[in-house]
């Protein structure tokens, strides 16, 4: 049994000026409010990490959680709420943020 029943990777990579990126679009300043909940939620199984670029820049920002391997484009708190509630909390599967498995620019 692992450690962590959840890990959610974050990019918050930053690309060449004009190039699409996840650190483009707050990701940095929305992990760390992501990070924030999971604490005060008291979700010690869950572990929140940085990752460097994960190369869906164009469909970002995104997070994969593993070891379910799900794929998530969020843009606002409330995205991330909901990953939040439903993913973490409930095991479901939020589909309308959910990437496709192909797509990788």
């Amino acid at each position: 049994m692992s450690f962590y029943h959840h890990h959610v990777f974050f990019c918050i990579n930053q690309r060449e000026a004009g190039r699409p990126c996840c650190g483009l679009a707050n990701a940095a300043v929305l992990r760390d409010y992501f990070k924030q909940r999971v604490k005060a939620m008291k979700l010690v199984k869950v572990r929140v990490n940085t990752a460097g670029c994960l190369n869906r820049c164009a469909l970002g920002p995104v997070i994969v959680i593993y070891p379910e391997a799900v794929w998530y484009r969020y843009a606002t708190m409330n995205d991330l709420e909901e990953i939040l509630h439903e993913h973490l909390v409930h095991g479901r599967v939020v589909e309308r943020l959910q990437l496709p498995d192909s797509g990788v620019n």
